[in-house]
């Protein structure tokens, strides 16, 4: 991984309280407001609009900083796809996991056809570097026709009960919409889910780790690279 190369230069708070303050808006389903009071608790007083601005500051670069899994040849995609309500208007937010409920990536797009999914293939493949063992999806016509067209040779399992992988992985963002009342636009949604899913695959335990010791040393694990991916350790 880099060296975190994130600025924290002309800021008042210290970095470790912008870092967690942000960790903990995209880690647990809190309003910006819940934030702030369990901040307060702490001894920061520190005001909700200021932890949005760090949010929108620092949360994409915080992304950006933490680390990809590697692809491989043996892997599963999972897509699936799910509408979401902004201002009214329908759109899709289109996503892909692995085997283990990694998501490899997710766009939002207003449309629910060949096309839109075409455009997360190819998203795919270009973030990847690699095709897939196996697609699966549900039986939505238009991953068929964007597969044959993207990836002919890669072998597709369209059935609706092999897909609860893919449309589990979208509950975690439903909890998180009715928290924040929706969301208000296209491009907020998309910045949201593209932070909200890289902390979510460091914290989240693959499904192989059951073990309560498993799941203490990953996380113990993934509260390191946090830190190191922000720039805050001691």
């Amino acid at each position: 991984m880099s060296k975190p190369v994130i600025g924290y230069k002309n800021h008042r708070f210290p970095r470790q309280v912008i870092a967690r303050a942000v960790w903990l808006y995209f880690r647990f389903p809190l309003s910006l407001r819940l934030v702030e009071e369990m901040l307060l608790e702490r001894g920061i007083v520190v005001s909700y609009e200021t932890i949005r601005r760090w949010v929108r500051e620092f949360g994409p670069a915080y992304a950006k900083q933490l680390r990809r899994r590697t692809a491989s040849r043996r892997d599963i995609w999972h897509l699936d796809e799910v509408v979401i309500s902004i201002a009214g208007r329908k759109h899709w937010l289109w996503r892909a996991v692995d085997q283990d409920g990694y998501v490899l990536d997710e766009i939002v797009q207003n449309r629910r056809n060949a096309k839109a999914a075409r455009r997360l293939l190819i998203r795919l493949l270009k973030k990847q570097g690699l095709t897939p063992k196996r697609i699966v999806t549900d039986k939505l016509r238009s991953y068929g026709a964007a597969k044959r067209e993207v990836v002919p040779d890669v072998e597709h399992r369209s059935h609706k009960g092999l897909n609860n992988r893919a449309e589990n992985s979208h509950l975690p963002l439903r909890k998180r919409e009715r928290m924040l009342q929706g969301f208000r636009s296209v491009g907020g949604l998309q910045r949201f889910v593209s932070i909200f899913s890289a902390v979510r695959n460091i914290f989240v335990p693959p499904h192989q780790k059951r073990s309560a010791l498993a799941i203490h040393i990953h996380r113990l694990q993934a509260m390191a690279h946090w830190n190191v991916a922000t720039g805050t350790l001691a």
